[in-house]
């Protein structure tokens, strides 16, 4: 098999390892129903709390975040062994975002999935160990002061490359390689994409908001 070949190969297994339904299948498992006509339609771990609660969508999001961090950190690596690329970050970017392409466009599903943020963070796992931890912190705080996991979706995506830029220094390790770094800069813009809808309800005030989660918001006691 030429390189090329295995190459595709590799990119439709990642690609068929972020189709996995996670949200649907957990659906149907728990209910019998169709995740994506209940709450905000979306077949994604944050409709998954809504409806189902947040067991499945614990499940839902740990399985999300395999689907992204396998391709780009077992896949890869055996094409990387097998072939002679010499760029292994190109390789990892390639299957983890195939992984991604499939969670948001699913074939076992009508190419309608979810918005990529759970495997997306799964590949920025094998990619970034060290900024996804500052990325998951900086998605937290956004939840708990604003009540938006899409707020929290888009400031973690943005946070990613400058801390890709920041932290090497200060940890002592090497900077990123400048394909990393380039793909790092594209990832709010696919964030900012898939959740356009999102964007339009927080203009328009109807975005749906996790008041649990801020727990510094004051309570009225009227």
């Amino acid at each position: 098999m030429s390189e090329i070949s295995f190459l595709i190969v590799v990119l439709f297994a990642s690609y068929l390892a972020g189709s996995i339904p996670t949200s649907i299948i957990m659906g149907r498992l728990t209910k019998g129903i169709d995740i994506r006509e209940h709450g905000s339609g979306n077949a994604g771990g944050t409709n998954v709390f809504r409806v189902l609660g947040w067991k499945p969508a614990l499940i839902v999001l740990i399985v999300d975040v395999f689907k992204g961090w396998f391709p780009a950190a077992v896949l890869a690596s055996v094409f990387f062994n097998v072939q002679t690329i010499p760029d292994l970050g190109v390789v990892q970017i390639l299957c983890g975002f195939s992984a991604v392409l499939g969670h948001t466009y699913t074939i076992f599903a009508g190419f309608k999935g979810g918005k990529g943020v759970g495997t997306l963070g799964g590949m920025l796992l094998a990619l970034f160990p060290s900024a996804f931890i500052f990325c998951l912190a900086v998605a937290i705080l956004a939840i708990i002061f604003t009540g938006y996991v899409s707020v929290a979706s888009i400031f973690a995506s943005v946070s990613l490359p400058l801390f890709i830029i920041i932290l090497p220094p200060f940890l002592g390790t090497d900077p990123a390689p400048l394909s990393l770094m380039i793909f790092s800069l594209l990832i709010p813009w696919f964030i900012i994409y898939t959740h356009r809808s999102n964007i339009q309800r927080l203009r328009s005030g109807e975005e749906n908001q996790f008041e649990k989660a801020m727990i510094f918001r004051k309570k009225d006691h009227t």
